[in-house]
C-alpha cells in the first residue's frame, strides 16, 4: 500500500478529517475532533501511526518488526508502523481499530452526528 491508498482509506470513513497541524510533513486524519492516524509524507519507508488497544500493541509488537511504540506518543497506545512487508488486510485492520476506538471514545452526541453523515 502507499500513502494515497491509505488516505483513500481513510477518508471513505464517516467524519474524517485530514490536517497538518504540526508541520508540513506530517498529515493527521481525525475523527471528529481526535486523532486516529499519522502518516509522514515524506519519509521512506513509508510509516503511519494508529492506536491501538494496549494488549493487542503489546502482541503487534512481539510479532512484528515493523510495528514499534509510536515516537513522541504514548507507547502504550499508539504504534508506528512500517508498512513495507504488511500484508494490506493487516493494515486496514489497523486502521480499522484505531478509527474504532477513538470513534467510540467521542461524545454520544458526536458519535450520533458522524452516523447522520452520508459516506
Amino acid at each position: 500500500m502507499d500513502a494515497n491508498d491509505i488516505l483513500d482509506y481513510c477518508l471513505s470513513k464517516k467524519g474524517v478529517t485530514e490536517s497538518f497541524p504540526f508541520d508540513e510533513e506530517t498529515l493527521v486524519m481525525k475523527v471528529g475532533t481526535k486523532m486516529f492516524l499519522l502518516i509522514s509524507l515524506e519519509k521512506q519507508p513509508l510509516n503511519i501511526t494508529v492506536k491501538t488497544d494496549p494488549e493487542w500493541s503489546l502482541e503487534l509488537r512481539e510479532r512484528y518488526p515493523q510495528i514499534t511504540g509510536a515516537y513522541h506518543m504514548n507507547k502504550t497506545h499508539w504504534n508506528s508502523v512500517s508498512v513495507d512487508g504488511l500484508k494490506k488486510d493487516l493494515i486496514l485492520k489497523l486502521i480499522d481499530h484505531s478509527y474504532n476506538l477513538v470513534f467510540n471514545s467521542l461524545t454520544k452526541k458526536m458519535r450520533e452526528e458522524i452516523n447522520q453523515l452520508k459516506s
